[in-house]
């Protein structure tokens, strides 16, 4: 199982100091659609986990994510993708709940849901709650610097999580696993030649 967790806001699309708070408001960031066509066409299980804490502040419905979401399906499979789940927290941070990112509640949900081993497991984030929640759960965090990535590298530089790998955006970090992949395939061919 190849599964790569994505947070929503930031890394897929643009994000909103306001809240993305319907369709029209979001807008995919560029190469955001290609780049998870290409982790689908290499066999990755692409999931989603995203806090959208304006369901809870009331700053948008649940109609409205469901919709935002449709958007966002439909143009990844219009660029040859798959998004295989949405899982998101509609609370805000007063609720304290398990699901919220920074607590990995959320991230293992997907990880046993899709039946895959923490470890091997990339969560892509722009933010230190999204890394802090993968590495809680024992998976491999990844920062982007789109979204809210440069100011979280900015100013959390010394509190990313072990073995954080740093990319320009969700294009940059699907080249890297080809480019990985590529290189993995070619060292197994010359062993066994």
């Amino acid at each position: 199982m190849k599964l790569i967790i994505l947070d929503r806001d930031g890394v897929i699309n643009r994000d909103r100091d306001d809240f993305v708070k319907s369709a029209d408001e979001w807008v995919p960031l560029e190469g955001s659609m290609d780049a998870i066509a290409f982790l689908t066409q290499a066999g990755y299980t692409v999931a989603v986990a995203t806090n959208q804490s304006g369901i809870g502040r009331g700053l948008f419905t649940m109609q409205q994510l469901n919709e935002m979401h449709a958007k966002m399906h439909k143009l990844v499979r219009q660029a040859g993708g798959e998004i295989d789940g949405i899982w998101f927290c509609p609370h805000p941070a007063a609720a304290d709940c398990n699901c919220r990112k920074p607590k990995s509640g959320m991230v293992e949900d997907i990880i046993d849901r899709f039946n895959a081993k923490a470890a091997d497991v990339y969560m892509v984030g722009d933010s230190l709650r999204d890394l802090q929640a993968v590495a809680g759960a024992g998976g491999r965090p990844v920062l982007v610097l789109s979204g809210k990535g440069k100011k979280t590298l900015a100013g959390h530089a010394g509190e990313l999580p072990q073995g954080t790998q740093i990319f320009d955006d969700l294009a940059a970090f699907a080249q890297y696993l080809m480019q990985q992949e590529k290189q993995e395939t070619e060292a197994a061919h010359a062993l066994g030649a």
